[in-house]
């Protein structure tokens, strides 16, 4: 099974430092709609993981999470893409879970429901845990520039590797051509 990992805030969508709080503040990144179609069309199954913590901070509700999500499987739907599986982690940092990226957690339950080996498997996202979160089962590391992508870039320390792109299309391309 081929199979790409995203992040959501930053690579799909526009992100905010006061967290996307409703389906209203959720916007998709120019080209991320279409460059998912495109991996599904190359028969690429898609995951998500993505830290939650408003959640935890009580920022906003499952309820809430639900809306934005199915706002963005339904603009998805209307480029021609869609996401498999949804994984987040709800918990705020001082939960201190195992779930929420750098750690591997969520990692590991995609590993598991997919059952599949990560090694290689690209992960996309715009910041070092995003990265980082992989790291221990193989994945490969895709860092896009949108988001908080070019600071990642600027402070250095990214896992070997790792592969540096635009957007989420321009690593599309690159992960279709790869597989091709």
């Amino acid at each position: 099974m081929k199979l790409v990992i995203l992040d959501r805030d930053g690579v799909i969508n526009y992100d905010s430092t006061q967290f996307i709080k409703s389906p209203a503040e959720w916007k998709p990144i120019p080209g991320s709609l279409e460059a998912i179609a495109a991996l599904n069309q190359a028969g690429f199954r898609i995951a998500l993981a993505s830290n939650q913590s408003g959640i935890g901070r009580g920022l906003f509700d499952m309820t809430t999470l639900n809306a934005i999500h199915d706002k963005m499987q339904r603009a998805l739907a209307q480029a021609g893409g869609r996401i498999d599986a949804l994984f987040y982690c709800p918990h705020a940092a001082e939960a201190n879970c195992s779930c929420r990226k750098p750690k591997p957690g969520m990692f590991e339950e995609i590993a598991r429901r997919f059952g599949v080996d990560l090694e290689g498997v690209p992960s996309v996202g715009d910041s070092l845990r995003d990265l980082q979160a992989g790291m221990p089962l193989g994945a490969l590391p895709i860092l896009v520039r949108t988001g908080k992508g070019e600071a990642t870039l600027a402070a250095g320390g990214l896992p070997e590797g790792t592969q540096v792109f635009a957007d989420l299309a321009e690593a599309a391309k690159f992960i279709i051509n790869r597989h091709a």
